[in-house]
């Protein structure tokens, strides 16, 4: 949690000084913190999990997808601590991405539209630290995974600040020459859209980005035999980009109509090789992992695009639950946060009504909206510290609960 500035008390005179303490001894010690103090909890290591706009009627439209109204919970649904969040930004009852993930990342409210930066909306007035960037102080390997590209809202709140998400290329940038971030894995890098005061970066499109990184050691690499490959070699620096813009939508997995391109691998995958990548870290690691189309696919109020993208976020946190079941240790020592931004659409489930679903069948779905909604959403968690993510909190407690497992390490 943040640092606690100690009151000053100012006693009149030092001979009143001398008299109370003649009277009863004064302690030196000052109250702690909670979650602070010689048992508080500590994480090696951190993994933040999103499902972008996912709200509850997603995740009761998968579940009867999957299993039926009355079958197993989905994989993030067993994780033993359940809170909620209020979601609103700083100036706007509906968030956006980019507002919802610097809320997580830094402790603070933010602006619809500003990554990790308190902005006049032309440069930043104001850049507090990322948790990310606080994991890295403290020697950990740091990982960014998501099906959007890899320089999207989500990812870039937590590895760089811009006065704007629409700044892709300058967030690029900053992800691999000013932080660092050692695995990058998902789709494109966005380039930098007019409009957006973006202009001020001069020559920065996904190509110079990319051949910045090459330059500063990044092993890059364009589909899973050569992820994997890199992965094997032992390489600390991976940069996968897997398609131009956004990842293949995952429902063309499965849909008999479209293809799936072969080679290009899944979020499943890559978590895992994220994962595989940073546990060689004797410091630990934080890791962010991001189902980013999830939303999109409530932007397009689509239920078969929303349940494909569910099931696979579902899938990679399955990846992340046997990693961490696989070692004592990592039970004790790794932080295990899912938690949805917001809420995309307004989703409902209207039926069917006089009838009860089995396994396989699709909800009767209505929306209320193409954008994002001011539903709370949930908070699943396990591992130290998950005891601070219980109850109804503002999403910028969760970065004090990240922070302060990180700070006592």
């Amino acid at each position: 949690m943040r640092e606690l500035k100690l009151r000053t008390i100012v006693l009149a005179t030092s001979a009143a000084l001398a008299a109370a303490m003649a009277v009863s001894p004064v302690s030196a010690e000052t109250p702690e913190a909670p979650g602070q103090g010689a048992n508080a909890p500590t994480a090696k290591n951190i993994i933040l999990m999103v499902p972008d706009g996912l709200g509850m009627s997603y995740v009761t439209a998968t579940r009867i997808f999957l299993n039926g109204p009355d079958g197993d919970p989905l994989y993030f649904e067993t994780l033993p601590q359940i809170g909620y969040q209020r979601t609103h930004s700083a100036d706007s009852t509906v968030t956006d991405s980019a507002a919802a993930g610097s809320a997580w990342a830094t402790g603070e409210k933010f602006n619809n539209g500003e990554a990790s930066c308190h902005s006049d909306g032309l440069t930043c007035l104001e850049s507090p630290p990322t948790i990310l960037e606080l994991s890295k102080a403290e020697g950990k390997m740091t990982g960014l995974v998501a099906t959007s590209t890899i320089t999207h809202a989500t990812p870039a709140v937590f590895g760089a600040h811009s006065h704007s998400r629409q700044c892709q290329a300058e967030i690029g940038r900053q992800l691999v020459e000013v932080t660092g971030v050692d695995v990058l894995l998902g789709g494109g890098i966005g380039g930098n859209r007019d409009g957006y005061n973006c202009e001020q970066y001069p020559g920065q499109d996904p190509n110079s980005v990319l051949a910045l990184a090459q330059g500063l050691g990044y092993t890059y690499v364009m589909d899973e035999t050569a992820m994997n490959d890199a992965v094997a070699a032992g390489d600390e620096k991976i940069l996968g980009l897997f398609t131009p813009g956004g990842k293949t939508p995952e429902m063309f997995r499965v849909d008999p109509e479209e293809t799936y391109p072969l080679g290009e691998p899944t979020l499943p995958e890559m978590t895992t090789a994220a994962l595989d990548v940073l546990e060689e870290s004797n410091q630990g690691f934080f890791l962010m992992v991001e189902g980013s189309q999830i939303d999109w696919a409530g932007h397009a109020n689509d239920l078969d695009y929303l349940l494909a993208e569910t099931i696979a976020f579902d899938e990679a946190v399955q990846v992340v639950q046997d990693w961490i079941a696989a070692d004592p240790a990592r039970e004790e020592q790794t932080l295990l946060i899912v938690v949805g931004d917001h809420e995309t659409g307004g989703m409902m489930i209207n039926g069917p009504y006089g009838e009860l679903s089995e396994p396989g069948d699709k909800i009767e779905d209505g929306w209320t909206s193409g954008g994002h909604t001011a539903q709370d959403t949930f908070i699943w968690s396990q591992g130290p510290g998950s005891s601070l993510l219980g109850g109804v909190l503002q999403n910028t407690d969760l970065f004090d609960a990240m922070e302060s497992v990180l700070q006592t390490n």
